[in-house]
Formats: structure tokens, sequence, C-alpha cells
């Protein structure tokens, strides 16, 4: 047996070893490249997520406000109705009955008020959601699909 053989390095092939390590790199370029298209695609999609968020939080605050204002001058103008009507009062009995009808008015018109407030608010927050929802039913049917 010839110890030069069993020492040498002939079965090493340098340019082997290169194309190897060549398509090791091309391939490790390419999954980051994809994996960076995916994440930048991802961030996109959740900027244009927490902007239309936004923008309904924004219309849905200033439908709430405007409801808001119409009930408190709704209010208004049912005490100053109210208090012009106990102006022109003859007598005791008149200022019960007045009293009484404005205080069941007052209650059937604030019980009305809520319920649009209620309405309005429910409607706000599933707008407001909507987004966020509809993004995160996307990602979950990406995961299924992978």
């Amino acid at each position: 047996m010839n110890t030069k053989d069993v020492f040498s390095i002939s079965a090493f092939d340098p340019a082997k070893m290169q194309e190897t390590f060549r398509d090791f790199a091309e391939k490790g370029s390419a999954q980051s490249k994809e994996a960076y298209a995916k994440m930048k695609a991802a961030a996109e999609e959740a900027t244009k997520t927490v902007e239309s968020t936004m923008e309904s939080a924004q219309a849905g605050s200033v439908e709430l406000g405007l409801k808001a204002i119409d009930a408190l001058r709704t209010n208004a103008e049912m005490s100053l109705s109210h208090m012009e009507a106990l102006l022109g009062v003859k007598s005791v009995a008149e200022l019960v009955e007045l009293q009484t009808s404005f205080i069941r008015k007052q209650a059937e018109v604030t019980i009305e008020q809520a319920k649009a407030m209620q309405e309005t608010a429910k409607k706000v927050a599933d707008t407001v959601a909507k987004p966020g929802k509809e993004a995160a039913e996307k990602v979950m049917s990406t995961f299924k699909a992978a």
C-alpha cells in the first residue's frame, strides 16, 4: 500500500465545491428576496389597514359627535319650550299636568336618543373593525393555503 495514495486529496474537486457553494448562495439569496418581498407586501397591507381604520374612526367620531349635538339641541329646545309653557300656567293643577307631560316626553326622547346613539356607535364600531377583520381573514387564508 502506498502512503502517497492514502493522503492524496485527488477526490476533492475545487470546481464542484465552488459550484455547490454558488448554488447554495443563489438559493439563499432567492429565498431572502422572496421573504423580503412578502414582508414588504405585508407591511404595506398593514399600513393600508391602519389608514383605513383611522379614516373610519374619524368619520365615526364625527357622526357620533353630530348625533350628540343634535340630542343636546333637541333637549335644549324642549326645555325652553317647557319654560315658556310654564310662564302661561294659571293653576297648580295645570302646572302639575304640564310638568308630568314634560317629564314623560323627556323620558321618551331620551330613550330614543340613547337607542340612536347605540345604533350609531355599533355601526361605527363595525365600520372601524372591518378593515382589521378583513386583514386578519386574509392572513388566516394565506396560512391555510400554505
